[in-house]
């Protein structure tokens, strides 16, 4: 079996990666850098396929991101024409059990990144996932804001824990 070696960069973990894909951790982790490490891969598949093909693997990107945060927090990922990633961001972090959204400035980052359309998603720390009225209230704000500059907002996704619920598939959107 051969090994590739690298770094976790935002731990400093080794890692071996065989040639068929599996992964080796060269020192005990706690379970926070295990998430981490976990958190790192994702991403890296996430920026490597380069298009969203599938929900299941948006929701894991996004429950891997936001499911163990302690605070509401906002985030789009932004995409081009063809729907491939451009961008992944947490634009607005809040309390315990709200987050301030502001329609204005997740539109200047869709037009700064050139973005065609965008998933947003927040967390719900509580671990339920059901979208409050607010919710649904932002997201046909931001819906409309976004439709006046050509953006299309194609789904919201409010993670709470291991579930999520998708506003595009309840017909929301």
């Amino acid at each position: 079996m051969k090994y590739q070696t690298s770094t976790h960069s935002s731990t400093g973990l080794g890692l071996l990666e065989t040639s068929n894909g599996m992964y080796q951790i060269t020192a005990p982790v706690t379970l926070d850098e295990l998430l981490s490490i976990a958190s790192g891969l994702l991403e890296e598949q996430f920026k490597r396929s380069s298009y969203l093909n599938s929900p299941t693997t948006t929701r894991s990107f996004l429950q891997t991101r936001l499911c163990t945060r302690d605070r509401e927090v906002f985030s789009c990922v932004f995409l081009d024409s063809q729907h491939g990633v451009l961008a992944y961001e947490e634009l607005f972090v809040g309390t315990i059990d709200s987050a301030s959204v502001y329609p204005r400035e997740v539109i200047k980052r869709a037009l700064a990144l050139n973005a065609a359309a965008l998933i947003c998603s927040h967390n719900h720390p509580s671990g339920v996932p059901e979208p409050s009225s607010a919710d649904r209230q932002i997201t046909d704000q931001l819906s409309k804001a976004l439709d006046l500059v050509g953006v299309r907002l194609l789904d919201h996704i409010v993670i709470g824990g291991t579930k999520s619920v998708s506003f595009a598939e309840r017909g929301w959107l």
